[in-house]
Order: C-alpha cells, then structure tokens, then sequence
C-alpha cells in the first residue's frame, strides 16, 4: 500500500523543487548541493521536514534543517531545543537552532557568536520578527553553504497574504503574494503554495508527526491571527467555499502582470532621460501611469531609498509632480532621499 494521499502530495511538491534545484546546480558543476529547510515545529514546516528527509534520500541532495528561537514566549529555548531533537530523528544534517533578538535593530545569535540582523522595517512586531527570521536564516545557509531554504507557506498563507496587500492598498505587486521562487540566487522556495493548509496537516497526522501550534498563530493582537479565524471564514460565509483558491489564482495572474509592466519599465527607462541622465517631465507624462510609477520607483531606490520602506503613497507624490505641477516644493523620500521638479526635468538625489 502506498502512502496516505495528504504525505504522496507533500512528497511530489518537494520532489519537484529538489529536481530544479539540481538542475540549477548540475548546470553550474556543483555536487549534492545543500538545501535546509526553515522549521518552527509547526505543522507546516515539520511535514515540510519530513518530506525533504524522505526525497532527498533518493537524490543527490544533502539535507538539513534550521528552527530559529525568536524569544518571544517563555521556554522558547527549550521548544528550539525540542524542534532539532525531533529533526535530528529524522536523520536531517546539519540541524541547528538560531536565538535572534527581535527589536528596532535585529540580532543574532549563533553559538557564541552575534551576527548583524536586518534593521527595521514597517509593520509592528509581525514584520520586526520576519525581518529576524531572515537574517537568521540567510546567516545559516551562507554559513552552511546552503544552495536553497524551502519555506513551509501553504495555499491558505498565500491566501491571507494576497488579502493583506488588497487592505493596504499598495498595489499589484502586493497582490502577488509570495513567490514559489524569492531571495538573493533563488535563495527561498515554498513548495507547499499549491497545497492547502488541511492536506499539509493531514499528512502530519499519517505519519504521527509531533508538532507544536505557536499561541501566536490565534492571538488576536496579531493582524495576520485575526485576518486567519476572522476575516477569511467571514469571507467564505459570504461569498461561499472557494475564496482561498480564487485568492492564491488572483496571486499568480498578479504576479505574470507586475512582472510583465516591470520589464516594460526597465525597457521605458532610457528613452525618458535626457543626454545628461536626468528624467524628462514630458515624456514621462507620456508613459501609461503604471509603467510611469515603476520608472520613478527604479529611479528612487537608485538613488538609496530603501525598497521596503518606499510606498505607493511616496510614489503618488512623486507622480503628481508629473501630473499635476502646481509649483510644489521637493518631496522627501525615505533614505534621504528628496525628488524635485526643476526646469522641466525630475530631479532625484540625496539630501
């Protein structure tokens, strides 16, 4: 008999991501590359876990494991500490837990050493932490030389994701959601993000995995938590069943559409700047308004705005001195970073 549907599914999805992954690497000569996969204890990741120890037995893939302690809860260590025990069992190596600091400026902590975090970036603790969990995760795979970290996101992740980008309003690209590929080289894949939250917990069940459900995932304080048992059940109460499969299409068509306008940006670029390399008002006028926000967004962060925390409001007011030029005075950027309109030309520089 073969396995249990729900463990058959999760197994295929991680087959086909390790075979691209030794494809990329055959192609560059490099054996039995390393890939970890990031493991919180979670349902998700452990049958993530699970999944990689068993496809990459049959591969030339060595296999591995990360589990980052945030701190953030009382016995948190003891729980990292738990987490690697059981993906040791699983004969996954190297597994190790990281200890970040998870604040304004972003620690971490492996062994007895400290190593630079991620800074700040907008969004409350939900995205302070995530900023930690990177940090420590690209700190593992360039220790380990790691060729890929696979994510546990599921369909329904991807689901909540898209909503979340729909309430701040920042545009397609925050519609596309997470990409099955992200990172510097590829670095993250996210295997499960046609799978169901229901089919990955399954296969948890068939196979006896322990896992642990972090109290955060429930607690209301976090918008993510309230979006998951309050937001989308409304939504498939009023709209029907179907509403986590229509969001996770809608990320896709989003992500082929954002993708598509911006190589039409990067293509426009040149043919609206001067000899000199400045931006002409004119022709960028002439642009079609989506193809003209990506040209001026290109050109702020060229100029040191970080990309995180530039947002379509900032892009809005640098639009309107294209579009609607009443006189107004520069407008300052994150990264200190100032755009000004100036004898027909859009000037952008470092104040």
């Amino acid at each position: 008999m073969g396995p249990h549907p729900a463990v058959a599914a999760i197994r295929l999805a991680v087959r086909r991501v390790l075979h691209d992954v030794l494809t990329e690497h055959q192609a560059a000569d490099a054996a039995h590359p390393l890939v970890l996969v990031a493991c919180s204890g979670g349902a998700d990741s452990m049958a993530l876990a699970s999944a990689l120890a068993f496809e990459a037995r049959k591969l030339a893939v060595r296999a591995g494991a990360v589990t980052v302690d945030h701190g953030l809860q009382d016995g948190s260590d003891t729980r990292a500490a738990e987490v690697v025990a059981r993906l040791t069992a699983m004969r996954l190596d190297p597994v190790e837990s990281v200890a970040v600091t998870v604040g304004q400026e972003t620690r971490v902590a492996h062994s007895a050493s400290i190593r630079g975090g991620g800074g700040r970036r907008a969004g409350g603790p939900e995205a302070a932490a995530r900023d930690a969990r990177y940090a420590a995760l690209d700190a593992a795979a360039d220790r380990h030389g790691a060729a890929a970290i696979l994510l546990g996101h599921t369909r329904d992740d991807q689901a909540e994701t898209v909503l979340l980008g729909l309430a701040r309003g920042s545009g397609i690209r925050s519609l596309s959601g997470m990409a099955a590929v992200s990172g510097a080289a590829g670095r993250y894949r996210r295997p499960f993000l046609q799978l169901d939250r229901q089919t990955v917990r399954k296969a948890c069940v068939a196979q006896e995995l322990a896992v642990w459900d972090d109290p955060h995932n429930a607690d209301p304080a976090y918008t993510r938590s309230r979006l998951r048992h309050e937001g989308l059940p409304a939504l498939e109460k009023a709209l029907g069943k179907g509403v986590v499969e229509a969001l996770a299409r809608t990320a896709q068509l989003s992500r082929d559409d954002a993708d598509a306008l911006d190589s039409w940006a990067a293509d426009a670029e040149a043919s609206v700047r001067d000899e000199t390399g400045r931006l002409e008002c004119a022709k960028l006028y002439g642009l079609p308004p989506a193809v003209r926000r990506r040209v001026l967004r290109r050109a702020v962060i060229a100029e040191g705005a970080p990309a995180g925390s530039l947002f379509a409001r900032h892009i809005e007011e640098i639009d309107r001195l294209i579009t609607g030029w009443r006189g107004q005075g520069a407008i300052n950027l994150p990264g200190r970073v100032e755009a000004r309109r100036q004898g027909g030309r859009l000037v952008i520089r470092q104040g």
